[in-house]
């Protein structure tokens, strides 16, 4: 463990993305296996999605395809009652 005179490690915590930590870090997976960076920050995944798993890779940046809003009566607009694209 680190000693009491050293200076306490930074980590950022952001709403819709990874962790952030001021590095060298290793990374304990829950399945026990280590997992270290040298970097001096690392960003750790916290949405799973990672293909780099424990390390982020912006997996939380994709988006699910834009949902048809329903006209004002409720119902979904046909082909050709959708309005035009700028």
């Amino acid at each position: 463990m680190a000693g009491r005179n050293e200076t306490p490690r930074r980590v950022v915590v952001n709403r819709e993305g990874p962790i952030l930590v001021e590095g060298p870090v290793e990374v304990v997976g829950d399945d026990g296996t280590t997992t270290r960076s040298d970097r001096f920050v690392v960003a750790i995944c916290t949405c799973r999605r990672s293909r780099a798993y424990p390390w982020c890779d912006t997996s939380h940046r994709r988006r699910k395809p834009a949902e048809s809003r329903p006209d004002d009566d409720g119902r979904q607009p046909e082909k050709s009652e959708e309005e035009p694209r700028p």
